[in-house]
């Protein structure tokens, strides 16, 4: 049963979806931003569902929506960012991580998968850039010319916008190993993830610190080893979840400990990811259940993965 919030909410939004038939452009303008505002203030309720199915069959709708009223209103901040942020955990949720689990049943369904996977990707990145854009008008520009001088005209209100954009870009990236093209692109991800952690680097609970541990692992000129760069980031982000998120577990156990070839640490990591409480923190509790998801899936094929250790 909804909340009483949620329940108004949806009526608002319900109204406002209304009027969008209206023939009178003020009036519809006005629906359009209350709907917009509705949608993007409302992910909260995703994240704090216990029923990835539920929120599998439901999100696509609210993404369709999304992209629909933008198209009456095209620079509308705080949308654009949530259809950057909702295309990002949508695609990683639900598409990716369908992929990885089907490869080694029917290897050309997931390849169409992984295809996918790139384009939303990539629409979420563009969602996301053109949310900088109303704040920092040119910096998609500046972003190709000169990543770090472009990011740092960035402020403390765009670190939102600055993570869910470095975010879909460098899963982009990562998607897209045989494009030299969009490897080349790792820089401006970079340049955006330092520069919101310059800004605010507890933001989401150790957000950022958690794709710093991926991104420590193939940045080619950082100070230091990549791993004790790594560890540094996992270490800050398990201090700034207080330990109720599974992520930075999972992420440490994929990116470092299979790099390093340490099956005991990877085994270690994904059981504390799996022994992580969904309940503690509610508006976490999606976002574990899928991280934890993962996590039964790597260690299913920590066979494959650690191979060549014995050999």
């Amino acid at each position: 049963m909804a909340r009483p919030s949620s329940f108004l909410a949806f009526l608002g939004v319900a109204s406002a979806a209304a009027f969008l038939t209206s023939g009178c452009t003020s009036v519809k303008k006005m629906a359009v931003n209350q709907l917009a505002d509705s949608l993007a203030s409302g992910g909260s309720t995703f994240a704090s569902d216990d029923d990835p199915e539920l929120v599998r069959q439901a999100v696509p709708f609210s993404l369709k929506l999304m992209e629909s009223l933008l198209a009456e209103n095209p620079r509308h901040p705080k949308l654009l960012l949530a259809a950057c942020s909702g295309f990002t955990q949508y695609t990683y949720a639900f598409v990716q991580e369908d992929a990885d689990e089907l490869e080694a049943n029917d290897f050309a369904a997931a390849e169409a998968l992984r295809e996918r996977t790139r384009k939303l990707y990539k629409r979420a990145r563009d969602y996301g850039l053109r949310a900088l854009e109303v704040a920092h008008p040119g910096i998609t520009a500046r972003l190709a010319a000169e990543p770090r001088s472009a990011a740092q005209t960035a402020t403390a209100a765009d670190v939102p916008a600055l993570y869910w954009t470095a975010a879909s870009w460098g899963a982009y990236v990562s998607a897209s190993k045989d494009n030299p093209a969009a490897i080349a692109e790792i820089a401006q991800v970079e340049a955006l993830v330092d520069r919101a952690t310059q800004l605010d680097e507890a933001w989401g609970d150790g957000a950022l610190h958690e794709l710093l541990i991926t991104l420590e692992m193939t940045r080619p000129d950082g100070a230091g080893k990549p791993v004790e760069r790594a560890r540094r980031h996992f270490e800050r982000a398990v201090e700034l979840s207080h330990g109720t998120q599974a992520g930075p577990y999972v992420s440490y156990a994929e990116s470092v400990c299979v790099e390093t070839r340490d099956p005991a640490g990877f085994d270690r990591m994904l059981q504390m990811a799996l022994a992580v409480d969904p309940n503690a923190r509610p508006e976490h509790r999606l976002a574990n259940t899928v991280m934890q998801r993962r996590a039964r899936w790597l260690l299913e094929k920590k066979d494959d993965l650690f191979l060549s250790v014995s050999q």
